[in-house]
């Protein structure tokens, strides 16, 4: 609205000059009348269609805010179900595993040094 440039109040208070052959007053005024009518429906929509832009800009953020929130608890839940069908070997299993594994390396270089019996 920064490039208007008069407001009802200006063309209600619009004085004109008067000549000899002019236009009929009457029907300036009444012409001026309906354009400040139009004017001020023109300014209420304005204002209107600002005001329920500046909500649907906050229900967009809300909307937004939800989705994020949906995502976090989803991306939580997808872990814990992962963790609980995969479960991590505790430090006990590690360790009868890697000596496990020692175990059949060692007897694998004894049959190569010694011969199979």
């Amino acid at each position: 609205m920064n490039n208007i440039q008069y407001t009802p109040k200006d063309i209600l208070q619009k004085e004109f000059k008067q000549k000899m052959r002019g236009y009929d007053p009457n029907d300036v005024d009444t012409f001026l009348d309906s354009v400040i009518k139009d004017y001020q429906s023109f300014d209420k929509n304005f204002s209107d269609l600002k005001e329920e832009n500046e909500k649907l800009k906050e229900e967009i953020k809300d909307l937004e805010g939800q989705i994020n929130n949906q995502n976090s608890y989803q991306f939580n839940q997808r872990s814990a179900d992962f963790a609980a069908n995969n479960p991590q070997p505790s430090n006990h299993e590690q360790v009868n595993s890697v000596e496990a594994d020692l175990l059949k390396r060692v007897s694998n270089l004894e049959m190569r040094v010694f011969g199979s019996n």
